[in-house]
């Protein structure tokens, strides 16, 4: 049985709309992954937008509980029923059918088409859900529904959002199996397994944890696909079951050996871990430093780390991919389709590990020795720092010993990490500790940037600090430092774009603006005062220069993101990016390097899109309204409550708070300069644009010049292709000359004559006839040479009765040619290189029958 789909069948024959699973990376700041399967379904849940047209829906939904409030990712490999990533199966009602129906449906699936026996089931309800109580009477004895409290039925998706009262149904998995203290209804043991939850959602939880009504109650149920697969198998752990079993066979072919119950830990860890991989890898998310990102990280190297236990020391991730499309790809097509970019990814990954894991494993095994009650947390560090071993994978490996890290000092230490990185930021507000920051913060609060609308203003200096970020009232002539103005123009250094430059003039003030920051929120600029002082207080006209260029370079930023969309697919996600006045520079998740076709047409769609003249528009909207707009949000930013929108032409469609262009054609021109690695899967485009780009084509029409008239060719490329003939020639020759031997092997006398015939492989045959006749006072020689396919001939003579001329004409025929000359010398050509040694027996003939 397909359980998959025989539930989405179901509930379609119900009238629900059957709704394909969401992104892993939900659009929602509150979570990291999508851990639920009414993720999706939450804006409808609590009014934020219209219940659709037809309010019942149900999906099969891929989860990920490994960071954040939901983490399973410790109990996995321990548990048979935890997973960092699984298949919610749901059913969903948007203020239509509530208790009755959902309980209705959840008995007639579980006991007609699964056919699970009535006696093996149990259910939960609410302690003060008498309602419930009473509608499961009418499918299942009273003896078998059980009452509990907020902590095992009262569901919420997190601290806040979509809630309400739930009803369990579990599974009794047997006595025989299972009959410790905890296997009870209710208890921690493994004995009643819960299979369904059905959640009455009737509230919204606010910050404060009050529950406010719903518009209408609602159902949002789940279940998990894997239990309800090893349910109906027989097995009584989800890793015996058919989902996972292929790849626990595939690690054990890998290993070439058999797993034994001190072993078999790490086969699940790896089967578990690998589902996660692939799947969060086939939806975009990169392995990171932090984020997503470092979560799939810490998943992949919690597997190797298990690997590397069972004896493997090179990647193998990736040898397990094709099992898991033969058990998931039938479902999930793009796991196959993105398949040979899966396995890239895991390789690099886990190469990378591979090359500190032995040393690292060798500190942890060290220091055991020395751990007396908790696990030195300046080694667990050093295993994050320097080994690549996230914090939890070390717990993981000392779990296994009943021991503990001290987390205190692993802490203090990655604070202290962070801070230290903090400060190497250029602009990050953090650069210098000891600056003035809280104090003008306090006194002045947030001063207004109005450079959208205007490059400049009169405005006010509210403070001055010195290069030390240390407030003063005055900067002299030929000092440096920073200002704050009330009002500023000045663009602050965010989102990839450079920092506003510019100057500051008024009362006799000259004053070079060279840069623009934001720390903590403040606009501050980097000022070098070139003509009398500048005083807190004082009116200044700020004025910003080039920043058209500037914009330029950000919106063409914008137009190549959507172009490499289109060229390498939609998981091409920005991973950083740098807006100047003379270039562009941008970072984006790829695994390998494009090809010249690949970057040929991404630079002609991004110009295509300049000459279209697409009209830029810019708005501030409320965020769900510009996620629904399709706006590409940068991965991994923090936005509030109002964003900044920038369109071109429904075309490229982005949050940004960056300055742009009012139209695409005033970008000019677009070139590529270089694309290269920045890191493992991401990889960097250069180019330039408007004043830029003209430059960049000037030198280039200069440069053809220099080469037009060095090569004395109007057509550079033809001048070039014959130099290098002309030199492939005169190499040639110098070989030939070099090699030539210092006299011909085929030397006669014919009565006081020297003749000379022969065919002469290496070496300048007219140089050899000139010296024949310069060392000779008689002589008659004819040689031959073959050249490629063809023939060369050259005769002399010198004081004898043959004429050259007439020798040539009498044997060029012979190789297919002909020639001629004066009688003391002549040249021939030909075409039948076969025919040259009966040409030189001709030639010797002739000589003997004229001499």
């Amino acid at each position: 049985m397909d359980i998959r789909q025989e539930y989405l069948d179901f509930f379609e024959n119900k009238g629900h709309e059957v709704i394909s699973s969401m992104p892993l990376v939900p659009d929602d700041p509150s979570l990291l992954f999508v851990n639920a399967g009414m993720v999706q379904f939450k804006d409808i849940f609590t009014g934020a937008v219209p219940r659709p047209s037809n309010p019942r829906a149900t999906s099969c939904q891929l989860c990920i509980r490994a960071g954040g409030k939901h983490n399973d990712l410790e109990n996995v490999g321990y548990t048979a029923r935890h997973h960092t990533l699984f298949e919610m199966l749901g059913n969903f009602s948007f203020g239509e059918y509530f208790k009755k129906d959902a309980i209705a449906y959840a008995w007639e699936f579980i006991t007609v088409n699964l056919e699970l026996p009535v006696d093996k089931l149990w259910v939960t309800i609410h302690d003060s859900d008498d309602e419930a109580y009473e509608l499961w009477q009418q499918h299942v004895d009273v003896s078998r529904i059980k009452r509990f409290g907020d902590k095992d039925n009262f569901w919420s998706m997190g601290d806040t959002g979509a809630c309400g009262p739930c009803s369990e149904i579990f599974y009794d998995q047997g006595a025989e199996h299972f009959n410790t203290e905890e296997d009870y209804l209710g208890g921690e043991g493994d004995r009643f397994l819960e299979i369904w939850n059905l959640v009455f959602m009737q509230y919204e939880k606010d910050k404060s944890g009050t529950l406010n009504p719903l518009p209408k109650p609602s159902i949002d149920t789940g279940m998990g696909l894997e239990r309800v697969i090893a349910i109906k198998e027989g097995v009584l752990n989800n890793f015996d079951s058919s989902n996972f079993q292929p790849l626990i066979k595939k690690v054990e072919e890998l290993t070439s050996k058999t797993h034994i119950p001190e072993t078999i830990g790490s086969y699940r860890v790896i089967a578990d871990h690998l589902r996660a991989t692939v799947f969060m890898l086939s939806q975009g998310i990169l392995f990171d430093k932090e984020g997503r990102g470092y979560v799939l990280r810490r998943i992949l190297r919690r597997a190797v780390r298990h690997g590397y236990l069972l004896g493997l020391r090179k990647p193998f991730m990736a040898k397990l991919v094709d099992t898991l499309c033969d058990i998931l790809g039938y479902h999930y097509t793009e796991l196959v389709e993105k398949t040979s970019y899966i396995k890239e990814q895991l390789t690099l990954e886990e190469d990378r590990f591979f090359k500190t894991i032995a040393s690292g494993m060798a500190l942890f095994e060290e220091e055991l020795p020395h751990t007396k009650g908790k696990f030195s947390g300046e080694v667990a560090f050093k295993l994050y720092d320097t080994f690549g071993f996230p914090l939890d994978l070390t717990q993981d490996m000392l779990r296994e010993k009943n021991l503990e890290v001290d987390n205190a000092k692993f802490d203090e230490l990655m604070n202290a990490q962070r801070a230290k990185a903090k400060a190497a930021w250029k602009g990050s507000g953090d650069s210098s500790s000891e600056g003035d920051f809280k104090n003008l913060l306090e006194k002045y609060e947030i001063n207004k940037f109005i450079g959208y609308k205007n490059i400049t203003s009169t405005s006010m200096i509210v403070a001055l600090l010195d290069e030390n970020f240390k407030e003063v009232d005055t900067i002299e002539e030929g000092q440096s430092g920073w200002v704050m103005l009330d009002e500023s123009p000045f663009y602050a250094q965010s989102g990839g774009q450079a920092g506003d430059i510019g100057v500051i003039e008024g009362n006799n003030h000259v004053v070079t603006v060279e840069d623009t920051q934001k720390f903590y929120g403040l606009n501050l600029s980097k000022i070098k005062v070139d003509l009398a002082s500048l005083s807190k207080g004082d009116t200044v006209d700020a004025i910003v220069v080039n920043r058209y260029e500037v914009a330029k370079h950000h919106s063409v930023t914008h137009l190549l993101q959507t172009a490499l969309k289109m060229v390498l697919g939609d998981n091409v996600s920005q991973a950083g990016s740098l807006n100047d006045i003379s270039r562009l520079r941008f970072d984006f998740t790829y695994p390998k390097a494009m090809s010249k076709d690949q970057l040929d047409e991404v630079e002609d769609l991004v110009n295509t899109m300049i000459v279209r003249g697409l009209d830029g528009d810019i708005q501030e909207l409320p965020i769900e309204e510009a996620k629904k707009s399709g706006a590409i949000a940068m991965f991994g930013e923090k936005y509030g409550d109002v964003v900044r929108v920038v369109n071109f032409g429904d075309i490229s469609v982005e949050f940004c708070g960056g300055t742009h262009v009012k139209n695409t054609s005033d970008i000019g021109s677009f070139y590529i300069i270089k694309e290269s690695g920045v890191s493992a899967g991401v990889r960097r485009i250069e180019a330039v644009c408007g004043l830029s780009a003209i430059n960049y084509t000037k030198d280039i029409i200069n440069k053809m010049h220099e080469v037009t008239s060095e090569v004395k060719n109007n057509d550079a490329v033809l001048g070039i292709k014959k130099l290098k003939e002309q030199i492939k020639d005169l190499k040639n020759q110098l070989n030939e000359a070099h090699s030539q031997t210092a006299a011909p092997v085929n030397e006669t006398m014919i009565g006081d004559v020297k003749v000379v015939v022969d065919v002469i492989k290496n070496g300048d045959i007219k140089k050899i006839i000139d010296d024949l006749k310069n060392g000779n006072d008689k002589v008659a020689a004819l040689l031959l040479q073959a050249k490629g396919e063809k023939v060369m001939m050259v005769a002399g003579s010198k004081n004898t009765n043959i004429k050259a001329g007439d020798w040539i004409k009498n044997i060029a025929p012979i190789v297919g040619g002909g020639g001629g000359g004066r009688p003391d010398f002549a040249q021939a050509g030909g075409k039948d290189v076969s025919k040259i040694e009966e040409a030189k027996t001709a030639a010797l003939i002739y000589a003997q029958e004229n001499l």
